[in-house]
């Protein structure tokens, strides 16, 4: 049974992760790199359930109970041995994510399972640096209060109890599991960033002005928002680095990264983290 749940790394998505697991009662440490991340990282879900007080999706006693069920820590070798599952939530970043778990291979108790919240990148080839039978891939959409589904995604070598625990877990805290195979992209960023790609090629080719491809698709296909507006607000750089494990990944010219893209990410314009990428922030 899994109560104890460790998160390495207290960004957009790891604190979202933590903020969706405290409020559904379980136990949560939140592991990142120093104490002004950390800092950063518990405002951020302190913020959050503000917000949920206001709307009125939560009470006032809730928030407190869920920020006391969170404990903040750092250094991933300070993660308690103790924990039940680990989810790495990191940037993506093939070498940064193994070096994290082969550390937590030597820390953390043999029976507890490890959890990848990478977008792209190949569960299997992540599961070779520890315990592949009980490596699995949980991807969780932005904002993670708020979307319900979870790309639950197996490794060539997870088994089918981890599998299982993983799954009933995800409805536990009222998302919507999807199983997926592991091949690159999984099926949201497959469909997705080939999307956002073209849309960038049909902007550089001077099909249309941003403002007017967006349009196209928010009026035209029922979309929340363009895929230029998206792709500023997922960022550039992780547009680009995703786009590269799928060409990489299949060997097929379709999904070559647009210049355009890789010459914004070049010049730091990485969407609205960075103040401008598309549009200006």
């Amino acid at each position: 049974m899994i109560k104890e749940i460790s998160i390495i790394g207290g960004g957009t998505m790891g604190n979202g992760i933590a903020t969706v697991f405290a409020l559904n009662n379980y136990s949560v440490n939140l592991v990142e790199m120093d104490q002004t991340r950390l800092e950063k990282a518990i405002n951020s879900i302190s913020n959050n359930l503000n917000r949920m007080v206001k709307k009125g999706t939560i009470h006032e006693k809730q928030l407190q109970e869920s920020l006391n069920r969170i404990t903040s820590l750092i250094g991933v070798k300070n993660t308690p041995s103790s924990s039940d599952l680990v989810i790495e939530a990191i940037y993506e970043n093939r070498g940064a994510k193994l070096l994290i778990f082969k550390e937590l291979e030597d820390i953390i108790k043999t029976e507890c399972i490890f959890a990848s919240n990478t977008s792209s990148i190949s569960i299997t080839e992540l599961a070779t640096s520890c315990r592949p039978t009980k490596f699995i891939g949980m991807h969780f959409m932005n904002p993670v209060p708020v979307m319900k589904l979870i790309e639950i995604i197996r490794g060539f070598s997870t088994s089918d109890e981890t599998f299982k625990l993983i799954y009933d877990l995800s409805i536990s805290i009222d998302k919507t599991p999807v199983e997926v195979n592991d091949y690159p992209g999984f099926i949201s960023n497959r469909i997705l960033l080939p999307m956002i790609n073209e849309a960038i090629f049909a902007l550089m080719e001077g099909v249309a002005r941003a403002e007017d491809i967006d349009k196209v698709m928010k009026l035209g296909m029922n979309h929340p928002m363009g895929p230029l507006t998206l792709a500023d607000f997922i960022g550039l750089d992780v547009c680009l680095a995703i786009m590269e494990v799928l060409y990489h990944g299949y060997n097929d010219p379709k999904y070559r990264p647009c210049p355009l893209l890789k010459k914004m990410v070049a010049a730091g314009k990485f969407g609205k983290k960075s103040g401008e990428g598309f549009y200006k922030y």
